[in-house]
């Protein structure tokens, strides 16, 4: 997997969950998908993908991308790392975040999401 394919991975992931498009979040995800963040941690892609449909405190939000990065020099590493903020349904900032994406065989199976 190229950056440039880990990169589109993750930005999927966001338009996925902005779009409302379940079906697509979960075919980005791994079965065993790990969400890692810091008010819980939510295991299983099915799991997450009732999660955000179904129990999110604010279902309205979108995350604007600030940056995507991946590992310096290393092809090879199936990580990529984005930075951008989670908006409100009027557009104001809740809080900036940066996702860290493990990937496997194409599929993101593990966000560590870091919040400021």
């Amino acid at each position: 997997m190229t950056g440039d394919d880990r990169a589109e991975r993750a930005r999927s992931y966001y338009e996925a969950i902005d779009g409302g498009d379940y079906d697509r979040l979960a075919s980005l995800l791994a079965e065993g998908f790990v969400h890692d963040r810091p008010d819980r941690t939510i295991e299983g892609r099915e799991r997450f993908v009732r999660f955000m449909r179904e129990e999110r405190p604010q279902p309205d939000t979108s995350h604007p991308l600030d940056g995507l990065y991946g590992p310096a020099g290393d092809e090879a590493a199936d990580e990529v790392v984005a930075r951008g903020r989670l908006l409100d349904s009027d557009g104001e900032r809740i809080v900036g975040f940066v996702d860290v994406f493990s990937l496997a065989d194409g599929e993101i199976e593990r966000i560590e999401t870091y919040t400021r």
